[in-house]
């Protein structure tokens, strides 16, 4: 291994802290074979999901959000008077404005800092990562909290038999904070956006264009629309490759990995990716069986199932991917520090 470290401001910034949360109630495919025409061996064969977490009525992104939030502040064992900026990733946020980041500084008690939200769909996360990253490197702040939260069961239609197998809700969170001597931590990223594939998958009503009405919610409007086939073919193909990209530029392959942790779409397209990386399956981190595709919250909670069951070690070299709705894709690599 050649890991080539570009010049970097003298501060570097670390994720020193994860946490996650996820919804009691279960939803599982043998629940859905009694809502739609599907059964579960067609589910775990084609997608790797067996079962999804759902939150209950009167439950927002920003309760999911908050909990997280909690979980790693504590720990970390600090306050939540010492984050001084929180950054949500999410799709479905608890209401168009305020912001949800707004509503979890209210509900975590973190009187010093500001925030703001960030729509990416399933890349949201990375993409609000590398935002907290810039802000711990300029040294404006030295903890930053990244969540990616979603209640996807919000905009998902479950007659739909293409998309409702798929989403659960859940969001984990991450603090950022300055590296310490000898310490590395966040090193390089590469995102892309392609926005012809927007009409493959979005959610057409809601927005300034279509504004709810009786005719957008009797089209169904209002939930997940996804063109599963284009979705496919883009991802699978799109992860690798700014994968690839991303790995040569700092001079490193898949086998010098200890650690990749992909978005949670489907288990065909992480295994597809990590063959073409060189990335041996025992490194790579797959809950999705356990949650399905939870959009901003995936890689968070996957990074908390790494730590939870020991599969991440401080020092290792960390490769996050994802592609989602835009299209949306995103790549980061990281010297875990944790």
């Amino acid at each position: 291994m050649s890991l080539t470290l570009k010049p970097r401001n003298p501060v570097r910034a670390k994720i020193s802290s994860v946490g996650s949360y996820v919804p009691p109630r279960l939803l599982t495919n043998a629940d859905l074979e009694k809502m739609v025409a599907t059964d579960d061996k067609w589910i775990t064969e084609r997608t790797g999901i067996r079962e999804r977490h759902l939150v209950d009525k009167g439950i927002g992104s920003s309760d999911l959000a908050a909990e997280a939030a909690k979980v790693c502040l504590a720990r970390r064992g600090i306050d939540a008077s010492e984050v001084e900026a929180i950054i949500v990733a999410t799709v479905t946020p608890d209401m168009a404005f305020p912001a949800t980041a707004c509503l979890v500084q209210n509900k975590i008690g973190a009187p010093h800092a500001w925030g703001f939200d960030l729509s990416a769909a399933c890349s949201g996360f990375p993409y609000a990562l590398q935002v907290g990253a810039k802000l711990v490197e300029s040294g404006a702040h030295k903890k930053v909290l990244v969540i990616g939260a979603d209640v996807m069961s919000s905009i998902i239609d479950y007659t739909d038999r293409a998309t409702c197998i798929i989403f659960g809700d859940g969001a984990g969170a991450v603090l950022l904070e300055p590296c310490e001597e000898g310490e590395i931590g966040l090193i390089d990223y590469h995102h892309e956006i392609d926005g012809s594939g927007a009409p493959s998958l979005n959610m057409p009503a809601g927005g300034s264009l279509l504004p709810a009405s009786h005719a957008t919610v009797d089209a169904k409007q209002h939930f997940v629309h996804q063109d599963g086939q284009a979705v496919y073919k883009f991802a699978v193909r799109k992860m690798s490759e700014i994968a690839e990209t991303l790995l040569t530029r700092n001079g490193i392959t898949g086998a010098d990995l200890g650690c990749f942790i992909p978005h949670q779409a489907n288990k065909r397209i992480i295994l597809s990716t990590a063959e073409r990386l060189g990335v041996e399956e025992s490194r790579v981190i797959i809950n999705i069986d356990r949650y399905g595709n939870t959009t901003a919250g995936t890689i968070p909670l996957a990074m908390n199932t790494a730590l939870d069951e020991h599969r991440i070690k401080k020092g290792d070299l960390v490769l996050l991917a994802s592609v989602g709705a835009g299209f949306t894709a995103a790549t980061t690599l990281l010297r875990w520090e944790i």
